[in-house]
């Protein structure tokens, strides 16, 4: 493995974070492949599914416009590489709030992401995502909520 290697695949997840926490959304759909394997499993309870990047992130752009603000924050990454593929595992800490009249205004998990890529173009992006919950803490609620304003001020927008 080389530094570059190792520092563009670990980008990746750090892309992942920034592009959902400053509502960058061209950013987030650039570090995927066209489809892509998403295993939030311990998250949502729904098994993993494969689907096109851009749907997975026309979904995020749903939750994510409804919450008041969120802060993703990875660390520790572990980075192996097989000719062009590739895995990292990166523990994160993810933080959201939405102001509401129904309970605490956060919700945040921990865990780690696993991250599996390929080269493509001479570029590593992810094509498989399986995140890991170790602990959460506050209002879930919060997430449902923000999703049904999220699509409320898109559908006003467009």
């Amino acid at each position: 493995m080389n530094f570059e290697d190792f520092t563009e695949i670990t980008r990746r997840r750090y892309e992942y974070a920034l592009g959902i926490d400053t509502h960058d959304f061209e950013l987030l759909r650039s570090i995927f492949t066209e489809e892509i394997t998403m295993d939030f499993e311990d998250y949502s309870g729904q098994p993993s599914a494969s689907l096109k990047a851009d749907d997975w992130v026309a979904g995020c752009r749903v939750l994510f416009t409804g919450l008041d603000a969120t802060q993703h924050v990875m660390s520790n990454p572990i980075v192996d590489i097989d000719g062009k593929r590739a895995q990292c595992r990166m523990y994160m800490k993810a933080e959201h709030f939405f102001q509401n009249n129904q309970g605490s205004p956060d919700f945040a998990i921990g865990g780690y992401y696993v991250d599996q890529l390929e080269k493509v173009n001479g570029k590593w992006l992810i094509n498989a995502v399986t995140l890991k919950i170790l602990w959460n803490r506050g209002n879930r609620h919060i997430m449902s909520m923000a999703a049904e304003l999220g699509a409320r001020k898109l559908n006003e927008a467009s």
